[in-house]
């Protein structure tokens, strides 16, 4: 391990959150609000970050193993500082409510302990939105694209590898801190886009912030209390709803739309799954729905925000869907475990594992019947090797693990099976709300500390991708080598 670069790192990033609420102080002021709330929490990081960051070690390798422990630690540091303001406002006291609110913020998972936001002050309700913006895309990746790291391309890598959600990551172009840039240019620019649509429609500049961090970020957190079904506006639910599955999107094909290379985005399999799922799923939900509503076009209109809301594991509400029928709720769930397509700003296992998963099991069907046969499982048009088809199927195997151990401890709260079951999903798939009491009008306020802890744990895990997260607690991660040799890129 190599410490001093992982503590300079390390001191990089909180010096970065630091100036991060330089924004949302400016907008309290811009209110009338106190700015001690944001202007503590960024003295305490500005002179931890100066102290771990502030010159660069002289070996500044990075290994895989580095990189899963500043990833890990980057995400609960950042989460810890970031819960300060809430605490400090007064708006959440309890430091373990904030830590929660915080983590389900930097995720983009959405889950909330608050029964009111409306009350809450512009600058933490703007601060807890903004989470879901810079945590979208990962905070290392802002990182990178902002801040010199003094780290060779192989070592960013590492960092991207165990921070961007998918079964892999690739550069954009040769230099990973210009990926980073490319991605981060893309992400703004459609964030702005969306803000101007919604100014368009109406919303007031706060209102349209919020929901477009909210939406780039696939968080769902919301200034109203009844979330975007607040505005009850056709406009608002499809300019949110089409920007929902845009940014459920693999990155890169939009960078390949920028350099028109077209045949490639047309020709990708996870695209054309993604979007099968989501007509398909509309298209039952607005059946079954149809007779609440009654017309198609209102049913069509729910179906359709509440799909794209859950698979890109956003969050945002229209409608109670916890009133909907049973075949409904149960398609949701189903989404919920799907999630949006690797490489985007949404959870989940994502469609890329899952059209994987479902070619390898047809293929050992295949090779059942045909024990001589020679079968090669293609994705994207490539070959897939054996080691990437053994890495989808340990995520899934240690993904099931962990979510069963979740259940059963959560179970201990005596909530009832479809509450304890949902809630878990929600979390470690990064979506927010579940099902009964942690449904789309409902919250987590109910949990106990302890059970928050774990729910918290699973957001981390479930936005991380398990691995780093749980590489955390190994203890051979920690020792130092023995031998120096040249890290693997």
């Amino acid at each position: 391990m190599n410490y001093r670069m992982i503590c300079f790192v390390i001191g990089r990033i909180l010096l970065t959150e630091a100036a991060l609420l330089m924004l949302p102080m400016a907008v309290a002021l811009g209110y009338g609000e106190a700015a001690a709330p944001f202007l503590i929490p960024a003295l305490l990081l500005a002179l931890i970050g100066l102290l771990l960051g502030l010159r660069a070690p002289q070996k500044s390798s990075l290994y895989a193993r580095d990189g899963f422990a500043v990833v890990a630690l980057a995400w609960v540091l950042m989460s810890a500082f970031g819960a300060l303001p809430f605490v400090i406002s007064g708006d959440i006291p309890s430091f373990v409510d904030a830590f929660f609110e915080t983590v389900s913020g930097f995720t983009t998972t959405g889950a909330s302990i608050l029964t009111e936001i409306e009350p809450l002050h512009r600058g933490i309700l703007f601060w807890r939105s903004f989470t879901h913006w810079v945590g979208g895309m990962g905070v290392l990746v802002f990182v990178m694209a902002i801040l010199p790291m003094s780290a060779g391309d192989g070592h960013g890598m590492h960092l991207m590898r165990a921070e961007v959600p998918g079964p892999s990551v690739g550069k954009l172009v040769s230099r990973m801190g210009d990926t980073a840039k490319i991605l981060y240019g893309i992400y703004l620019a459609m964030t702005i886009l969306e803000i101007v649509l919604l100014l368009l429609g109406g919303m007031s500049l706060f209102d349209a912030c919020i929901h477009a961090f909210g939406t780039a970020g696939t968080g769902g957190f919301s200034c109203r209390n009844l979330s975007v079904g607040a505005y009850d506006s056709v406009y608002f639910d499809v300019v949110i709803g089409v920007f929902m599955l845009l940014f459920g999107v693999n990155f890169n094909l939009y960078y390949f739309l920028l350099i028109k290379r077209f045949r490639d985005v047309f020709r990708s399999e996870e695209l054309r799954a993604y979007l099968l799922i989501v007509a398909a799923a509309v298209a039952a939900i607005a059946a079954d729905i149809v007779h609440i509503y009654g017309s198609v076009a209102q049913s069509l209109r729910y179906a359709f925000f509440q799909v794209a809301s859950i698979i890109t594991t956003t969050g945002f509400a229209t409608a109670d869907f916890n009133l909907w029928p049973e075949f409904s709720r149960a398609i949701l769930v189903i989404l919920m475990f799907i999630g949006a397509c690797a490489g985007s700003t949404g959870g989940g296992i994502k469609v890329a594992r899952v059209v994987i998963l479902c070619k390898t099991s047809l293929g050992d069907m295949r090779k059942m019947l045909h024990p001589n046969a020679v079968t090669t499982v293609r994705f994207e048009g490539k070959p897939l090797t054996d080691r990437s088809i053994r890495s989808v199927h340990l995520f899934l195997t240690v993904y099931i693990l962990i979510f069963t151990v979740s259940v059963l401890l959560l179970s201990l709260e005596r909530f009832d099976l479809i509450t304890v079951f949902t809630a878990v999903a929600a979390c470690i798939n990064n979506i927010g709300p579940g099902l009964e009491v942690v449904g789309p009008m409902g919250n987590y306020a109910q949990f106990s500390p302890a059970a928050k802890l774990l729910l918290s744990f699973d957001m981390l895990v479930g936005r991380l991708e398990i691995f780093p997260m749980l590489l955390l607690f190994a203890p051979s991660i920690w020792k130092r080598r023995l031998i120096s040799r040249k890290p693997a890129l």
